[in-house]
């Protein structure tokens, strides 16, 4: 009698031992669910980085990586002629901009043949500078500054893209400074900003 009773207390035992030391088994424990990825925070392939508004102002390197200029694309007119020519793709898009020395050092624009200056992205992503067509004989007196920006002052200048029609539909105004970095202005489709009257008028023939 007291051979069973002591064999079934030990039997009691052992199934109390092994129910309470299977929780400690990492293989008896559920497996986790699988975490996915984070999302990136990059954008997708071909998107366009969003850029500044017409009338909004970028602080750029200058030329050479001397001095700093802010720079402010004010107004943006679009025009078949410009003064005697004609716009051989079919549109002038002019812009007027006023560059402002920020430091104690004279600063400029980069020269086009430096790969840096001024660019029209089309809607449709095509890349025109201002060597094309007939842009860049197109003058106007007020805005034809090129002369490096002296501390503490500024003056106004202009760009102008020879386009066809669907290029001047919107685009991205792109300026490459001096330590080749890209400032970008969204451009609207109608000709906007306070000097439209006073850039129309120098563009008549």
């Amino acid at each position: 009698m007291r051979v069973r009773t002591a064999t079934t207390t030990a039997v009691l035992l052992l199934a109390a031992l092994t129910a309470c030391g299977g929780g400690d088994d990492a293989s008896s424990k559920p497996e986790a669910a699988p975490t996915s990825a984070p999302a990136s925070s990059e954008p997708p392939a071909g998107t366009v980085e969003k850029g500044l508004s017409l009338g909004q102002s970028a602080r750029t390197t200058g030329d050479g990586g001397t001095g700093v200029l802010e720079i402010t694309p004010d107004t943006v007119v679009f025009s078949k002629q410009g003064g005697s020519e004609t716009a051989a793709n079919g549109m002038f898009a002019v812009v007027t901009m006023k560059d402002k020395a920020m430091t104690a050092a004279a600063a400029d624009e980069p020269a086009p043949i430096s790969g840096g200056g001024w660019k029209w992205m089309a809607p449709d992503g095509e890349m025109v500078d201002t060597q094309v067509g007939n842009a860049f004989n197109v003058v106007m007196d007020k805005y034809n500054n090129s002369d490096p920006v002296q501390s503490g002052a500024w003056q106004w200048r202009s760009q102008v893209f020879d386009l066809t029609p669907e290029q001047a539909k919107g685009g991205t105004l792109i300026y490459i400074d001096g330590e080749e970095k890209a400032h970008r202005w969204q451009m609207p489709s109608t000709a906007s900003g306070p000097n439209v009257a006073e850039v129309m008028k120098q563009l008549a023939p």
